[in-house]
Formats: C-alpha cells, structure tokens, sequence
C-alpha cells in the first residue's frame, strides 16, 4: 500500500503562509483523487482541498481564495499552499486519498500522522 507522508506544518502569525508536502511512496495520484483534511481538537475531520486524477481542484468555501491545492507527479507529491492564515486554521493537517468528488470518502487505512499548522493572532 502506498504511503503517504504529510510535512510542512509549524507555528505562524496571523496573515502568514505556510506550504504543506504530502510526499507519496507510489503513483497514487493517477488513480485517486488526493484529498487535503484538516481536524481541530474537538472538532470532525474535515476536507478542505482536493485534486482529481485529472487535475480538477476543489476548495472548501471556509479556505477558498487563501488555500491552493496542486501536485507534482514527477515527485508524487501534493501541496497545500496556504495564505492568510487565521487563527481558525490551526488543526492537524492530513493528506489521504478518496471516493467521490469531492473525495470524502475516505480510503481505508491511509490516515497518516499529519502534520500541525498552528496560527497565532
């Protein structure tokens, strides 16, 4: 099973940027869709970004004109560039692939360990 390993989380200020990796050990993205999800302490799961196999991008409306989703296929690697960030971004961030457009369903068993944006006001 491809692994897929997210980086690129850390501590920034309000109105900053962050970029998120998401380096896959396969060629996942040219059969699922990738999905980015984000999950705050009490809070659901939830999918924030998405890239089909064909390249067709899906934004959350919470993050839609600050968040960017793209891929590199020659590296097998997603991205999440993040801009003007808010306190209300701060959550675990992790990469999976998925069902359904947007990809919700996620697939089984590839939950990673994520990685942290924490944004201070």
């Amino acid at each position: 099973q491809v692994q897929l390993v997210e980086s690129g989380g850390g501590l920034v200020q309000a109105g900053g940027s962050l970029r998120l990796s998401c380096a896959a050990s396969g060629t996942i993205f040219s059969t699922h869709a990738i999905g980015w999800h984000r999950q705050a302490p009490g809070k659901e799961r939830d999918l924030v970004a998405a890239i089909s196999v064909g390249g067709t991008t899906y934004v959350a409306d919470s993050v839609k004109g600050r968040f960017t989703i793209s891929r590199d296929d020659a590296k097998n690697t997603l991205y999440l560039q993040m801009n003007s960030l808010k306190p209300e971004d701060t959550a675990m961030y992790y990469c999976a692939p998925g069902r359904g457009w947007p990809p919700t369903g996620v697939l089984r068993g590839y939950w990673g360990q994520g990685t942290q944006v924490t944004v201070s006001s």
